[in-house]
């Protein structure tokens, strides 16, 4: 008889669904405790910030993913009026205000973003009857019906303000939001080891490179990885092509179960890197039917490991290689953006 606190009779093999609860949605964010907030404040000792964000515009067109595209940003409208140096003298005698007032129209994961737990599932039978169902982290079924391809470019168009009915029911990036993500980091630096040029990156190779600059990683620690792919971004100068980015950076690769299991046996709490995807996309192709993105089953649906994509590590990578260090305070919430699968950001990394 199914356990009526839970909604799934069985779990992926290796998973971590119930072990924080059985409506937990923060994965391994739970194990961002007090304690790990205060090893990473330990870790600041000069006082440096980082902007570990690109550009938001970043990286141009949509050569590196076809369906998501740049910002869009339009003034508002004031009484029908373009609400952008805007003076306010010309709806009331006297004003001395000049007024400028924006929206945007974001494609949540088209720069330096966190990927939610609903942004991966897989077909699993969580339910025991035998047939296979789209589920997602814990056990959660249930997404809230999205809108029309067209509907958030009209909204956005208009200047609407209302809130649309689209995103997660479940898991949405506001949980995230609400843990208020900081703790100690680790920066693994695999372009000082491969260079610029496109390279697989399995266990044996990220053990390699652990063990030469001395790295060590805890339970709880945020792991990033540098690349270079990033920084090679900016400099295409929002123009970059599918030959330039298919031989550019590291990328892990996901059909490597010894790398899988070394994540689940980390403790890391979640997953970071300056490339796009983390792992090798498509990965290795194999026979039969399996995950196109094997890392990000692995992480967001199995383990609950977030992870981020395209932020610019570079110049922190640097600086801690120049002071012989891996570890700092790493501050990163995305949007407190309820439903979203997942969201921009601004990390911070201080030193």
């Amino acid at each position: 008889m199914q356990d009526k606190t839970r909604r799934w009779v069985q779990r992926p093999a290796g998973s971590t669904w119930g072990d924080f609860g059985p409506d937990d949605q923060l994965g391994r964010l739970n194990l961002l405790t007090p304690e790990k907030v205060r090893q990473g404040v330990a870790e600041v000792r000069d006082g440096r910030s980082f902007c570990l964000s690109l550009p938001l515009d970043y990286p141009g067109g949509n050569v590196l993913h076809p369906s998501r595209h740049p910002p869009v940003l339009r003034p508002t409208l004031r009484q029908g009026r373009v609400n952008f140096n805007f003076r306010l003298s010309e709806l009331v005698e006297g004003r001395t205000d000049v007024i400028s007032d924006d929206l945007a129209v974001l494609h949540l994961q088209y720069s330096t973003q966190w990927d939610g737990l609903a942004h991966v599932g897989s077909m699993f039978d969580a339910d025991g009857d035998g047939l296979p169902e789209p589920v997602y982290y814990n056990g959660f079924r249930a997404q809230r019906e999205v809108l029309g391809p067209d509907a958030a470019q009209d909204a956005g168009a208009a200047g609407a303000g209302s809130s649309s009915t689209s995103g997660a029911q479940a898991l949405g990036i506001q949980n995230m939001a609400e843990k208020a993500v900081q703790g100690r980091a680790v920066m693994v630096d695999l372009h000082a080891h491969f260079g610029d040029a496109r390279t697989l990156v399995g266990h044996e190779r990220l053990m390699h490179v652990l063990a030469q600059d001395a790295v060590v990683i805890e339970p709880g620690d945020i792991l990033c990885l540098h690349t270079g792919f990033a920084q090679a971004l900016l400099g295409m100068e929002k123009a970059p092509t599918h030959e330039a980015l298919e031989a550019t950076g590291s990328v892990l690769d996901g059909r490597d179960e010894r790398l899988l299991q070394w994540i689940t046996d980390s403790g890391v709490a979640a997953i970071a890197a300056d490339n796009f995807a983390v792992e090798a996309y498509p990965a290795t192709p194999r026979g039969g039917c399996c995950a196109a993105l094997p890392l990000h089953e692995h992480c967001l649906f199995k383990l609950g490991v977030h992870l981020g994509e395209l932020w610019w590590l570079t110049p922190l990578a640097r600086h801690l290689r120049d002071a012989g260090r891996s570890r700092f305070l790493l501050t990163a919430p995305p949007l407190r953006l309820p439903g979203a699968v997942a969201s921009p950001l601004t990390p911070v990394g201080t030193t």
